[in-house]
């Protein structure tokens, strides 16, 4: 459960984060006269409801299994992966249709004084990006990943914004469009970043064999275990923050079936104490004629 606690105090944390630059990037391209800022802004309050809605899956996966879900609830986290997914690609599809709009109207070149606050807001996007990504590889989480690519979709939107900005500015009259092509361009890299994030949980859904590394830890810890004499099948399925495994162990043959079972508890109980990771274990005995 502390895995669970400390991605759900990240959450707290983007949901502020979000809220607070949402306004300023509201307020900064409605009186900046920048286009790109406020698509920035739409940007960051779909972060917000994004935000929320995994702080809201997290609690639920933080509830422990019961009779109806013996594995345990952090299914949800996949799925909350793909809401997020969904507000990534309704932000980029408005900030397109906006930008497309913008395009076509007239409009002042946008101040100066928006780059300085662009250049904090990167700043601060790029932190929190590195900051929520080392808190979702700490506790595992797939909607703790999507949230922190959350803020990299948010920081790249800026970056864009600025270097429109800085081209409307320096060209001057006739680029007042450059950061609404900009914000276009943002928009297609958001797409994007919505895919990298939606493969991993459509995977995780899915049970697709892409956890080789905790496969491999599985079968060097079972041979740990005196008695064991191999491993045959592996297969590992991840629910939230736990991975589930249901392992083929190999043990002498002749042994009797007393101490067959003991083994599968001996060894069930190292994998759970040397692998923090694992969740379900499920042990098969095979006999091992050699």
């Amino acid at each position: 459960m502390k895995k669970v606690d400390t991605a759900i105090k990240t959450t707290y944390f983007s949901i502020l984060g979000n809220t607070l630059l949402a306004l300023i990037k509201g307020l900064a391209g409605f009186f900046g006269n920048s286009y790109a800022l406020i698509a920035d802004a739409i940007e960051s309050t779909t972060d917000i409801c994004s935000s929320l809605l995994i702080l809201l899956g997290l609690k639920y996966a933080k509830r422990p299994a019961d009779e109806n879900h013996p594995y345990g609830h952090g299914r949800i986290e996949p799925l909350i992966t793909f809401l997020v997914v969904a507000f990534l690609v309704t932000s980029a599809t408005i900030i397109a249709y906006e930008s497309i709009q913008n395009i076509q109207t007239p409009h002042e070149t946008p101040k100066a004084w928006t780059l300085w606050v662009l250049g904090a807001i990167i700043l601060w996007k790029e932190i929190s990006f590195r900051w929520v990504l080392k808190r979702s590889k700490q506790t595992n989480s797939s909607s703790l990943k999507a949230d922190a690519w959350h803020h990299r979709s948010d920081a790249i939107t800026s970056i864009m914004a600025f270097i429109g900005i800085t081209i409307a500015l320096y060209f001057g009259e006739g680029y007042e469009t450059a950061d609404d092509w900009a914000a276009l361009l943002a928009s297609f890299i958001i797409l994007y970043n919505s895919y990298l994030i939606f493969r991993p949980a459509l995977a995780e859904i899915m049970d697709e064999h892409i956890y080789d590394d905790v496969i491999e830890k599985v079968r060097e810890t079972s041979l740990k275990v005196e008695g064991i004499t191999g491993t045959e099948k592996c297969m590992i399925r991840k629910s939230g923050m736990t991975y589930h495994v249901d392992l083929h162990a190999m043990v002498n043959a002749h042994i009797t079936v007393k101490e067959g079972h003991r083994l599968s508890h001996e060894l069930k109980d190292r994998l759970l104490q040397d692998i923090p990771d694992l969740g379900q274990v499920l042990i098969h005995i095979e006999p091992d004629d050699l």
